[in-house]
């Protein structure tokens, strides 16, 4: 959840993040050192997969109750991305934490997880409160931390949503530019399910042109093959 150069410092848990970033989760799993540092990157990788795969959040859950006690502002962190998709997705049952709003909220000034917090806060004020202008001030302010903190795969996820808050306000041209540099830095960063996420933006952004067409093919492969629930075809 930083700049590379720290990302993959600890050589014990490389291995397992470049996994990660391909769509290899399982594979990762298995490369996870013992020790706390091990099972709080196994909590991160369980909560990515289910993002993705929108599977059964119970071993994301246990997962994330098992670093609670070591970890707790990561365990409220991985904890309020998944409530964000059991409400985004309307999923019924209990919260499986309070509003994810409050929790990235308060995240915000925690390091090293406070870039990334105010990004997932600027979402959730974005697609679960529809409040666009505030959150269109948050991604603003992610940007900068991003950059900041040299994290290209942040700032590919926050010039990702501000591309998709363009097309929604009908301007195509900076959507398309910011689709194509959320899709550059995130093929720079190896990151496989990105991709082809970004592609997808792309894709709308383009219309219905011969390039959009050929996205959304390559795209549908890769959804296919890593098994991202929502980017499949229906």
């Amino acid at each position: 959840m930083t700049h590379d150069a720290t990302y993959f410092a600890v050589p014990a848990l490389a291995a397992a993040r470049h996994l990660q970033r391909a769509g290899q989760w399982d594979t990762a799993l298995r490369y996870l050192p013992d020790g706390p540092a091990g099972a709080a990157l196994r909590a991160e990788i369980i909560v990515d997969r289910q993002s993705w795969r929108l599977d059964r959040v119970d071993e994301a859950v246990a997962a994330v109750g098992a670093v609670a006690g070591a970890e707790p502002e990561l365990a409220a962190y991985l904890t309020a991305q998944l409530e964000y998709w059991r409400l985004l997705r309307k999923v019924d049952g209990a919260p499986l934490g309070p509003d994810p709003a409050e929790s990235f909220e308060r995240l915000d000034g925690h390091a090293p997880l406070a870039a990334w917090a105010a990004f997932w806060h600027s979402i959730t004020l974005d697609n679960l409160h529809g409040d666009t202008a505030a959150a269109a001030a948050g991604y603003a302010r992610a940007l900068t931390l991003a950059r900041a903190a040299d994290d290209p795969l942040l700032e590919s996820y926050v010039v990702r949503h501000l591309g998709g808050q363009a097309l929604d306000d009908g301007d195509r041209e900076r959507a398309v530019a910011l689709a194509r540099r959320s899709l550059q830095l995130r093929a720079a960063c190896g990151a496989r399910p990105h991709v082809a996420a970004a592609q997808a933006l792309l894709a709308d952004a383009l219309g219905e042109t011969e390039e959009a067409a050929e996205l959304r093919s390559i795209l549908a492969r890769t959804a296919d093959e890593l098994d991202l629930a929502w980017l499949k075809r229906e």
